[in-house]
């Protein structure tokens, strides 16, 4: 017999801590399903340097500050140590080890919602299932022209950890998003260092007048406007947060960045004027996909494996939501700060569609 939940959670990173405290919060008794060893995400397998592009007092999850510095911006490792603690007092099951192998409709058609089955076997009926998994955790790499015969060496930035293995090598980084910058500046002073990019880098200043850029997003109301998405990215992607200090870089042309190559050949990328330059390394920055595969069977899926949603609500099944994906509803959706308002919003619709199908909202303990 399945194990039963009243709602359950796929995914104990920032997205999935954050909908269980919500959810608790609305008196339900969520199970979390967590594939890793550790209910912490992503965040242990970032590049050692990574630090927040927020803030710690907008970084933090519901009911819990964020430690040290208000003001500062907390490093990978503080993060990691933030949510294991976050987890620690959370009033939920939170169940590591368990990867959802899929996720498909209850096969008693008296029953609604859904079974959830791991890969070690485990099998969990629910009326309600929220994906947590976020947009971070599979790694995406483009399909560039003369990529699989490439000779040097490719990693995806999620690869990356330190720059001392890169010394005195030539770097090609494709991606012009925060974390592409960040890494590229930092390996500039070990290898030559150049960043692909499609478009012109955009940056946008991290403060203005003493405050925070995401404190003024979310003050002014541009964080969650629909229309203000287009100023936010220019079309072109998440603008690069910065003191000043990378923008003096790239314009001093350490590192350079140029516009996207045509194509690799061998272990040489070729410019769009036809000339060749060899690179040791090929390093991918380009930004991850929803790690959602076990929602396959189910159907919720488009062709190219993205949820089929509005503002978090599966547009193809009832009962099912959900949070941390990238612009799901703000600008901040993804990151620590978004995804309490995403789960808060997200949970409420989910009841509602169940009581509205005639079935009792699920209760917690």
């Amino acid at each position: 017999m399945p194990t039963t939940a009243p709602l359950l959670i796929v995914g104990g990173g920032q997205a999935g801590l954050a909908t269980a405290h919500v959810a608790r919060s609305l008196g339900l008794a969520p199970v979390v399903l967590e594939a890793a060893g550790q209910p912490v995400g992503s965040w242990p397998h970032y590049y050692d340097s990574l630090t927040l592009f927020s803030p710690a007092r907008r970084s933090a999850l519901p009911g819990a500050a964020f430690p040290g510095d208000p003001n500062g911006y907390p490093a990978r490792d503080e993060v990691v140590a933030y949510l294991a603690e976050y987890a620690a007092h959370l009033d939920a099951d939170i169940r590591t080890g368990h990867r959802v192998e899929k996720v498909v409709a209850a096969e008693d058609g008296d029953r609604c919602g859904f079974e959830v089955v791991t890969a070690g076997g485990d099998v969990f009926a629910t009326p309600l299932v929220v994906a947590a998994t976020g947009g971070f955790s599979r790694p995406h790499r483009p399909d560039l022209p003369g990529l699989p015969e490439f000779t040097g060496t490719v990693l995806h930035s999620s690869d990356y950890r330190h720059p001392e293995p890169f010394a005195g090598k030539r770097v090609m980084i494709v991606g012009g998003g925060n974390s592409a910058v960040q890494i590229a500046i930092e390996l500039a002073a070990h290898a030559r260092v150049t960043l692909a990019t499609r478009h012109p880098l955009r940056f946008m200043a991290q403060r203005v007048l003493g405050v925070d850029m995401h404190i003024w997003l979310q003050r002014t109301g541009l964080d969650a406007a629909g229309w203000a998405r287009p100023l936010l990215t220019g079309g072109t992607g998440t603008p690069v947060f910065d003191t000043g200090t990378y923008r003096d870089a790239f314009a001093a042309g350490n590192p350079e960045r140029r516009p996207m190559f045509t194509r690799l050949d061998g272990d040489h990328v070729v410019w769009s004027d036809g000339t060749r330059e060899r690179a040791d390394v090929l390093l991918l920055a380009t930004g991850y996909r929803p790690g959602v595969d076990c929602l396959a069977e189910l159907g919720a899926l488009d062709e190219d494996g993205r949820p089929r949603h509005r503002g978090g609500l599966s547009t193809t099944h009832p009962g099912l939501g959900y949070v941390g994906l990238e612009w799901q509803r703000s600008f901040a959706s993804a990151t620590l700060r978004g995804v309490a308002a995403d789960a808060r919003h997200v949970l409420t619709r989910l009841r509602k569609q169940q009581t509205r199908a005639g079935s009792p909202a699920p209760s917690g303990r």
